[in-house]
């Protein structure tokens, strides 16, 4: 790989590892906001949700724009306005005290999200070719899990100054990387002239058609994964400071594990599908069922802090299996004029998941500790099995096979 892309790579391994700031780095400070504010365990935990479920709802809208404008346009004024929402939540946490100004930012920050990690994943399809892309795409979501295991120490850090001092961190990361991608990546022209939006609506329905069943199939993966690790990651710091009184940096280490072991399985999956592209089924079905059985074991030895953190190794190693082979899957359904509106369909539903993991976590953990992991055991299972029979790797990846044909 030159010089060039190596920069460019840098710079897009930036986005999605300060996206999942937004989320990861809040989780260990949210007793401390808990009760700064005086505020329910299902109230904390809208943080997490009115940040994730505006950005669900405005990806397709960035990645339409992406499609007909270019990836450039969007990512760094996305980034400044995540930046911004972290200034105004801040701000409002500081002296005014008030949850819904604080909302309010958090609502502006995840409408900033929208345009980032998604957009850049398709940004990384559209300038690596097919042969790199795995590796690439691979590397991108290890930034991703990258940023989780930071986020926890980092957030464990600045919260020993103050819970708010977390929200300031984001624009002085933001700006940076918006100068990066500005600067860095040289995003390649479409060879095509944007289509009239009813064009490329018609367009986007027949790849549904086409592929719809193989598509859902994938989204449901993402959607599950993220849903049950921010859930485990909501459970885990609340448990450890309520029954063992860990806090400050410890729990930060503690919460890092699951998902340092998520960042290297993400890494080492890339490398392994760049080589052999045929195992992408294999390792999402094995995937989604190793994270079924770690926490369906869970609720037997929830009291031992091993056996608990152990299961979430191996949970964080099943979620490292499915992310990278998903980000490859939907880069390679679709080409590159397209790609932006299918990235940003699966981006909106990952965050769909990360918005409900903790919230029904949070309801589960006040009726019953058990249930707690079991419901995500048999979600996880149930759409392994629908990944197994439905997944069809062959028809994501035609899109992909014909335009290199086309260059033969």
């Amino acid at each position: 790989m030159q010089k060039k892309s190596l920069m460019s790579l840098g710079a897009l391994c930036g986005v999605p590892f300060i996206m999942v700031l937004g989320n990861s780095m809040l989780i260990p400070v949210l007793p401390q906001m808990k009760q700064a504010l005086d505020i329910s365990q299902f109230k904390v935990s809208l943080a997490i949700t009115l940040f994730s479920i505006p950005a669900g709802l405005a990806i397709p809208v960035a990645g339409f724009l992406s499609d007909r404008i270019n990836r450039k346009s969007i990512i760094v004024p996305a980034l400044i306005t995540y930046g911004l929402g972290g200034v105004i939540a801040g701000l409002a946490a500081v002296f005014f005290k008030s949850y819904t100004l604080i909302m309010a930012g958090r609502i502006l920050q995840g409408i900033g999200a929208a345009g980032t990690a998604p957009i850049a994943m398709a940004l990384a399809g559209d300038i690596f070719t097919s042969s790199e892309r795995s590796k690439v795409l691979g590397l991108l979501e290890a930034s991703n899990g990258l940023g989780k295991v930071v986020s926890p120490i980092l957030g464990s850090l600045i919260g020993l100054l103050a819970w708010w001092a977390v929200f300031f961190l984001f624009p002085v990361l933001c700006i940076p990387i918006a100068l990066g991608i500005w600067f860095l990546v040289k995003e390649p022209k479409s060879q095509n002239e944007a289509k009239p939006v009813k064009q490329y609506l018609t367009t986007l329905k027949k790849i549904f058609e086409n592929k719809g069943v193989s598509l859902v199939s994938v989204f449901l993966a993402g959607t599950t994964v993220l849903f049950v690790l921010f859930g485990v990651l909501f459970y885990l710091s609340d448990h450890l400071e309520t029954k063992y009184k860990i806090e400050g940096v410890l729990k930060g280490l503690i919460l890092a594990i699951p998902v340092l072991a998520m960042s290297t399985t993400s890494y080492i999956t890339g490398i392994v599908t760049q080589k052999k592209s045929s195992f992408f089924k294999l390792l999402v079905v094995a995937g989604l069922f190793l994270l079924s059985g770690s926490m369906a074991i869970v609720p037997f030895f929830r009291d031992n802090t091993y056996i608990l953190v152990g299961a979430l190794i191996f949970a964080g190693i099943g979620t490292g299996l499915v992310l990278p082979c998903l980000n490859t899957l939907i880069t390679s359904s679709c080409k590159i004029d397209e790609r932006g509106m299918v990235t940003s369909l699966y981006g909106g539903v990952r965050f769909f998941g990360v918005a409900g993991g903790p919230p029904l976590f949070g309801l589960l953990m006040e009726k019953s500790p058990t249930w707690t992991f079991l419901v995500p055991a048999i979600l996880a299972a149930s759409v392994g099995a629908i990944n197994l029979f439905f997944l069809k790797q062959d028809v994501l990846k035609k899109a992909e096979t014909e335009k290199e044909q086309e260059k033969n």
